[in-house]
């Protein structure tokens, strides 16, 4: 151990020597910057010199006097601590001699003196003395341990010898300091007080702790006397003093210890050590002379820690020693721009000694009083100095720590504990927010001291799985709920409302969890609701952004209390339809309350994002509380009938009422999925059985409610693409599905039989409907205004369903579908006169550029129908199967001849350009199946026949057009 100490004078000892030098340096930049002066005030000199002088009547001239420069000499070798600087200078009106040059500063050498190393000097001059002090000190030590171990002298001896030692050295200080001018060199008297020191520390801890040879009030006052000397010494000799004192005041237990230690006169000795050395460190302006003494008072008692097992004395002793080194010394010193740091450290380091304390001495109440005491401190300290609070909060956060690591404690010391613990770092800081002292720290404290306190009281005494009333802890919280309630009361009129609200919050939360220790589990949301009222009452005045996010964080809590606890997963199946095993009432009471917060929520609020996710939110919990009363068959109409109350009643709640058309969503999308997958495998030439379709109760009692929802969805502008176009069209497909479904019960085709016999029959039946529907929403019926753009949306899906299906998919020329039995008047006539009634219609309804189009859809239609016509009468109902005859195709052709004849007429008579087209198209296709197909079919007076008439035909054909081009313009052909 004595080695330890060598080291750690050896050290102070280099520290100091690295001052001194840092010291020299200075003034050697001092030097330098004098030197430049003098330089500059020579050069003005000269500027002086050569400016013209005004004429004047001519004189003798005078010799010129020669001008020295001031030369300032720094004299390194004067035996003083502060050297000094000799300036000798020549006068002006004495003239050097001519050749006597003028010593000009170089400017390279003050900076390579920066690095300058003088072996003699340092190793010559300043080390020995310093050497001589550690070596005096360590000399002591070892003359104390050599007694011991050799047994040469007794005890009483050795400790005497110490003491003459120590005394000595510093009567030698002491003339060393009288005959400083003889000495001179202070530091022979500061290396000899410092020694001195040292031993005297280790002869009265011998003595009384060691030895037993005084009591333990002569040691106190021996170890006052000699503090207070190292004080007085310091003032006297200064900072080498005051750092071996440093050292050797903490050193001087770990040197001469013995088996077994005395705690509390050792917490006595080292708290006089520290607090001696803060107060010299404060009145010397040595701030870091406080820091190092706090730091090392603070590392002993880490070290007194690993003793264990404290008793009575110890636990009063090192507690009283934690709280004057974590509050006392730090408020009394000065650390300049360390000072804040230190404190919060050194608040920090020994709440946590001081917690270890009360966990080695069992939690006793004198270690708890100790802590306390420590809090109180704090707190007084922090009443006279505001910047000193933060220290108590640090205090407060170790406390609650320790106070929820307590095992097994007693009801009535844990409930005394507590109340103190809210007191001081709870209740002191409200005191500050009455007289507007207060800071951050102290409102931090008010709302979170009083929550941690009741969740540590429940977590140690309360019945998690128990459903009983605990009406000790309901106190305990509504008490805690008052401090925080309090602190809310006292800033309801500041500015600066978020801690208004926070503080609100807490005694919410408070309140919350009182309710909770004597209600069933099950009313949780309802408690919340209750806990709540104060801030929506708030929020209903105000209106404020503070309080509008503090009652969205109890609904959140709201909802998150109606998912954890009762039977919620019963209740939420409830919501889908699905049986539950639920309590009707008390699971309506529930969602209901749960509801409350953000209803008020999205009435109150003034923040449009904070309101809409409330009303977002609360239809949501509305549908939830109607599911847990209403039969599941009519959840989807309950979800309109709101809805359509909020269109009705709060037209503004546009949010919520897409909300309730959302859930309507979510009921149809099942069998919307069913309808969509059952047409995308019609797009294969599937066919549709009535068994793939949803049911009919399904789309009266699911898809029709959202047909219903999407009718009076307002129009978001949001949304809104066009500003005729309003999300209720949305309504249109959704109707037109649930009608498809219901119609196809009507012929139920469920077999592949019914649909060769039935379902070219079901798709005339169905386009024909939609056409109607297309001419009543054009026209207008009674009191609803004419629709044209719905017209034209309903007669374009007929016209793309026949073409789709009846055309393409499951045409009778290819496909197994039954026409009939009667020639023209047939189904056929019947599916393609309905699609040719729709592309006139539309023809009619859009735009006149589009007509040529349609025109030729007409034609191609009219077209497909003769041939269809054609081939019933000579195959019959199911003409699909039968291969196609000679005559039967000879006649298509003499079909198409008269076909485009008749178009022609068509064209000429309503004198449309487009339709006498369609006839061109339409003869040559003829003309070209005739010579192309029919003619390598035919022999004899057949072939001559056929072409015979085809001749005929053409000749016709171009007389009549020549005739229409004489008589109408091409400019006017239309």
């Amino acid at each position: 151990m004595e080695w330890l100490f060598i080291l750690i004078l050896g050290g102070v000892a280099y520290y100091l020597t690295e001052r001194l030098g840092k010291a020299e340096r200075r003034i050697e930049e001092l030097s330098e910057l004098q030197d430049r002066m003098f330089d500059y005030m020579r050069s003005a000199n000269d500027d002086r010199r050569g400016e013209p002088v005004p004429d004047e009547p001519a004189v003798e001239a005078m010799p010129e006097r020669p001008t020295s420069v001031p030369k300032v000499v720094l004299q390194r070798d004067r035996p003083n601590v502060a050297d000094e600087a000799s300036v000798s200078a020549t006068p002006l009106d004495e003239p050097e001699p001519a050749s006597q040059p003028v010593d000009e500063p170089s400017s390279k050498e003050p900076f390579f003196a920066l690095f300058s190393f003088d072996l003699e000097d340092v190793f010559g001059r300043r080390l020995p003395i310093w050497a001589g002090g550690v070596t005096l000190a360590v000399a002591g030590v070892f003359l104390v341990r050599y007694s011991i171990e050799r047994g040469l002298i007794t005890p009483t001896l050795r400790v005497v010898m110490a003491f003459l030692f120590g005394g000595g050295l510093i009567a030698g200080a002491e003339a060393a300091y009288r005959f400083r001018d003889k000495v001179a060199d202070p530091r022979v008297a500061q290396a000899l007080a410092g020694a001195g020191l040292a031993t005297l520390y280790a002869g009265f801890y011998l003595a009384g702790s060691q030895y037993g040879l005084i009591g333990q009030t002569l040691a106190f006052l021996g170890l006052a006397a000699v503090t207070a000397g190292a004080i007085g010494l310091s003032f006297r000799f200064g900072l080498p003093s005051a750092v071996l004192g440093l050292v050797g005041g903490f050193a001087a237990p770990a040197l001469v210890g013995g088996e077994e230690t005395n705690l509390p006169l050792l917490a006595l000795y080292l708290g006089l050590v520290t607090g001696g050395l803060v107060y010299a460190g404060r009145q010397q302006q040595r701030q870091w002379l406080g820091i190092a003494a706090i730091v090392g008072g603070l590392g002993w008692g880490a070290l007194l820690l690993l003793a264990g097992d404290p008793g009575v004395a110890e636990i009063l002793a090192l507690g009283l020693y934690f709280v004057a080194l974590g509050a006392v010394m730090p408020a009394l010193g000065e650390a300049g721009r360390f000072e804040r740091p230190l404190r919060l450290a050194a608040a920090l380091v020994a709440s946590v000694q001081l917690a270890l304390l009360v966990d080695q001495g069992g939690y006793a109440p004198l270690a708890w009083g100790l802590y306390l005491l420590l809090g109180a401190t704090l707190a007084f300290f922090g009443w006279k100095r505001p910047e000193m609070r933060e220290a108590n909060g640090i205090a407060a956060l170790v406390g609650l720590l320790l106070y929820a690591q307590w095992p097994v404690p007693f009801p009535s010391d844990f409930a005394f504990v507590g109340a103190a613990l809210a007191l001081v770092f709870a209740i002191v800081p409200l005191a500050y927010l009455r007289d507007s002292s207060d800071r951050i720290g102290d409102r931090l404290q008010v709302a979170l001291v009083p929550p941690a306190l009741a969740a540590i009281a429940y977590a140690t005494f309360g019945k998690f799985d128990a459903d009983e009333a605990e009406w000790a802890l309901f106190l305990a919280t509504v008490f805690l709920a008052l401090i925080p309630a309090a602190g809310a009361w006292l800033l309801r009129l500041r500015e600066d409302r978020r801690w208004f609200a926070g503080l609100l919050g807490s005694a919410s939360a408070l309140a919350f969890a009182a309710l909770l220790m004597v209600t069933p589990g099950w009313t949780s949301p309802v408690m919340a609701s209750v806990a709540l009222l104060p801030a929506f009452v708030m929020l209903f005045r105000n209106g404020e952004t503070a309080i509008s996010r503090l009652c969205s964080i109890g609904c959140v809590v709201t909802l998150g209390v109606l998912m954890a606890t009762g039977t919620f997963f019963d209740e939420a199946a409830l919501l889908g339809g699905d049986a539950g095993s639920t309590t009707t009432w008390q699971a309506a009471l529930r969602w209901t309350a749960a509801t409350a917060p953000f209803a008020a929520l999205a009435a109150f609020s003034r923040e449009p994002a904070m309101r809409h996710s409330a009303e977002v939110v609360g239809a949501f919990l509305v549908y939830g509380a109607l599911a847990q009363v209403v039969p599941s068959d009519v959840l989807a109409w309950t979800a309109v009938l709101c809805a359509f109350a909020v269109c009705r009643f709060a037209k503004e709640r546009e949010v919520a009422q897409g909300t309730f058309t959302f859930v309507a969503l979510l009921w149809a999308l099942v069998p919307l999925l069913t309808w969509l997958e059952a047409g995308a495998a019609s797009l294969a030439a599937d066919p549709v059985y009535v068994i793939d379709l949803p049911s009919a109760k399904a789309v009266l009692l699911r898809i029709l409610p959202l047909a219903a929802a999407l009718a009076i969805l307002p129009s978001l502008r949001a949304i809104r693409a066009v500003e005729t176009l309003r999300p209720a069209w949305l309504a249109a497909p959704v109707l037109l599905i649930s009608a498809h479904v219901l119609f196809k019960q009507l012929l139920a085709i469920e077999t592949e039989t019914r649909f060769v016999a039935l379902g070219l029959a079901e798709r005339t039946l169905w386009e024909a409907l939609l056409l109607g529907l297309a001419w009543l929403a054009v026209t207008g019926v009674a009191s609803v205004a004419p629709r044209r753009w719905l017209g034209i949306g309903l007669a374009a899906t007929a016209l793309l369903h026949f073409t789709i299906y009846t055309g393409l998919l499951h045409n009778p020329l290819w496909d197994r579908q039954a026409i009939g039995p009667v020639p023209i008047a047939n189904l056929a006539t019947a599916a393609y006169g309905i699609a040719i009634i729709a592309a006139l219609s539309l023809r009619q309804w859009l735009a006149e550029r589009l007509r040529p189009a349609f025109d030729g859809v007409v034609i191609a239609l009219s077209s497909v129908l003769v041939l269809t016509l054609l081939r019933q009468a000579f195959e019959g109902s199911i003409p699909a199967s039968i291969p196609l005859s000679q005559t039967e195709d000879l006649m298509r052709s003499f079909a198409g001849i008269l076909l485009a004849l008749f178009y022609l007429f068509l064209g000429n008579r309503l004198d449309q350009r487009s339709w006498r087209i369609g006839s061109l198209v339409l003869i040559l296709i003829a003309v070209a199946k005739v010579f192309i197909v029919d003619a390598a079919g035919l022999e004899g007076l057949l072939r001559i026949a056929s072409f015979m008439a085809l001749g005929f035909s053409l000749i016709g054909i171009g007389w009549v057009y020549s005739r229409q081009l004489r008589i109408t313009p091409a400019g006017d052909a239309r």
